[in-house]
This record gives C-alpha cells, structure tokens and sequence, in this order.
C-alpha cells in the first residue's frame, strides 16, 4: 500500500486532470464573459478549448501538490485545535492553496490569454508573456489576486465539506463516507464558496488579462468607476456551475482513488 504522501499525490494529481480537462470549455465561456469587453468580444461560442494545453501541463501538479500540502498540514494542526477542527481545514487549505498556486498561476496566466483570445494557443501565450518586459515574473501577474480569491475560498469550502462528511458518516454509522457520497457533498460546498467569491475571481480574471500591470484594490476600483457593482457579479452562473460540477469530480475522484490506492 503507498504511503500516505504518495496516495495524495497520485489521487490528487487524478482529481485534478479529471476536473480540468472536462469542465475546461465551461471555465473558458466564464473566461470570456469576465473579462473586459464581454463574450462575443473574447471569443464567443468559438474555440471554447483555447488554452488547454496549458492545463494539461499544469493541472496534475497542481492538484497534487495541493492535496499533499492540505493533508500533511491536517495532521499537524488538527491535533493543536481538538476542540475546533475547522479551524484546522480553514489553516490547512491555506497553506496547501498558497502552495499549489506556484504551479497554478503560471497555468492561469498563459490559460486566460488563450482562453479571452489573445492568443491563439497556450504556447504562443507563453512566449508573448516571456518576451515581454516582465519577463519569467509576467508568469506570476496576479499571484495576489489569486490568493486573495482562493484563500477565502478554501476557507469557506472545506470546513464545510469535512463537516459534512463527518456528519453523514456518523449518522450512518459509518467510519467515512463513500466516494459518491463526498462527490455530493463536495458539490454543494464548492457551489456555495463559488458563489460567495465570484467578485475575487472577477478581479484576478482582469488582472491577468489585463496588458499593463495594476494593484488589487487599483483594479477594483477601476471595474467600480467604469462599469459599477454589478460587473463583481459577472461569470457567477458558469462560475458556480463549473466548481459545483467541479466539486464533485474532484472530490469525488480524489476519495475514490485515495480508496483504491488504500486498499492496494
């Protein structure tokens, strides 16, 4: 049986393939619709699979490197807050968020210029943003913005999923829920933190797409001042589809491999 850093790794590289390359024509219409201009002015209906190679190549390491930090950071904290295990997920998906956007940013930098039809493929993106004037650090353009949504998202969504679990599981008497189970569950908490964070998401999707460098709070304003509170809304209905379907692969899967490997 693998160790338990290596199931993490494996499952969570599994989950996050899984999610990305099925859902990605979703993510690119909720690409589209946010970023500055609106959707027939970014692409439309066409090409809705711009940008996948980079998500091929970023996905699996990012997932995995997700997954290994959250569940190592849980054995950590988890026993120092007994009395208050959300906090523990709350501490513990942080870190693991901070950690995977090292491989997530440069994916969602080269992915959304691909995706708003800026360039016409993820290689062509990756070397339009290395030959600019930032350089390798153009790769990292909105690691702030990226954090600032995520954060706040991983706060919200696993506490609530490991709550769940734990609550269905005892109600059935059970030691953990199936992988189905946690599909549904997953669901339904990553649909509510997509909800609550769709105005972060619509920050960083700008400043990504953005052709000259802005601070957070510069961008947000920016978007109040030109098209009001209503444009913090905009991509919620793909958005909050996306990661509610997104939730339940990649939770879903992620059990169901963490079990396969488990009992190997």
């Amino acid at each position: 049986m693998p160790s338990t850093f290596a199931t993490s790794l494996l499952a969570g590289a599994a989950a996050g393939t899984a999610v990305d390359l099925s859902l990605f024509p979703l993510d690119t219409l909720k690409t589209r619709l946010q970023a500055k201009g609106g959707f027939f002015a970014n692409g439309g209906w066409s090409g809705v699979y711009k940008g996948i190679g980079s998500v091929v190549a970023g996905s699996a390491p990012s997932a995995a490197l997700f997954f290994v930090t959250y569940e190592e950071s849980k054995k950590i904290f988890t026993p120092i807050f007994t009395s208050y295990p959300a906090i523990a997920h709350m501490i513990s998906a942080s870190i693991a968020e901070t950690a995977a956007c090292a491989v997530r940013v440069p994916t969602e930098i080269i992915k959304q210029r691909a995706q708003a039809s800026q360039f016409a493929s993820s290689l062509e993106a990756l070397r339009a943003v290395l030959a600019s004037p930032e350089g390798v650090f153009g790769l990292y353009r909105g690691w702030g913005s990226t954090l600032f949504r995520e954060i706040p998202f991983t706060i919200i969504q696993f506490p609530i999923y490991e709550a769940a679990k734990s609550w269905r599981a005892k109600a059935t008497n059970r030691e953990k829920v199936s992988p189905g189970e946690a599909a549904v569950i997953g669901s339904m908490a990553g649909g509510f933190a997509a909800a609550c964070t769709t105005p972060f998401d619509v920050i960083k999707t700008r400043l990504m797409l953005a052709k000259e460098k802005h601070g957070i709070f510069e961008m947000a304003g920016k978007i109040m001042k030109e098209e009001g509170p209503k444009a913090f809304l905009k991509g919620i209905g793909p958005r909050v589809t996306w990661i509610s379907i997104g939730g339940s692969i990649f939770l879903g899967v992620y059990e169901a491999v963490k079990d396969a490997l488990s009992t190997a």
